[in-house]
């Protein structure tokens, strides 16, 4: 996996004006703040650009096939890495997208979650292992409470949190 390579293609594909903005999310975006974990890709959510309520893929889709990418089944295989193209789909990843880090991985800059969404992102979807990773964050420390809450309140998921602190910190 050459994950700087992948970031190099995603970056320019935002500077090129192809989506509006992106940020690298789900357990890849995870390991800039935790130990890394095993994981089978790399979830890009993207910021369409779409006058409209219908969002057209298309170009994204066509200009990463031009820069090499190859579609197999939900991924584009970008320098011999699955990457899954996701759209914002919640106003939660809409703005997690809008705030993204920009961090540099071997001086390449790439867009990331926060911690802070990261974690209200794996409250808001609840499986197993999100569970797990928003205890990592925990863990580790890496949560600015005050932004996490902040967020928390501005996507109504207290009392979620609260059912979370019940469950598993109490």
């Amino acid at each position: 996996m050459n994950i700087r390579q992948v970031f190099g293609l995603v970056h320019r594909m935002y500077l090129e004006g192809v989506v509006e903005s992106y940020a690298i999310g789900g357990a890849v975006g995870a390991t800039f703040y935790l130990e890394p974990v095993a994981t089978l890709d790399v979830d890009v959510f993207v910021a369409f650009r779409s006058p409209g309520l219908l969002v057209d893929a298309r170009p994204v889709f066509e200009w990463l096939q031009a820069a090499g990418g190859e579609s197999e089944g939900e991924y584009v295989i970008l320098a011999g890495t699955p990457v899954q193209i996701l759209s914002a789909g919640t106003p939660l990843v809409e703005e997690a997208i809008r705030d993204a880090a920009v961090l540099e991985v071997e001086g390449q800059p790439v867009r990331v979650f926060s911690a802070e969404h990261l974690a209200a992102i794996a409250l808001e979807v609840g499986r197993a292992k999100d569970k797990a990773r928003l205890l990592q964050f925990i863990e580790e420390g890496v949560l600015d409470p005050d932004r996490f809450e902040a967020v928390l309140r501005r996507h109504h998921l207290l009392d979620r949190w609260t059912a979370f602190q019940r469950q598993f910190l109490a």
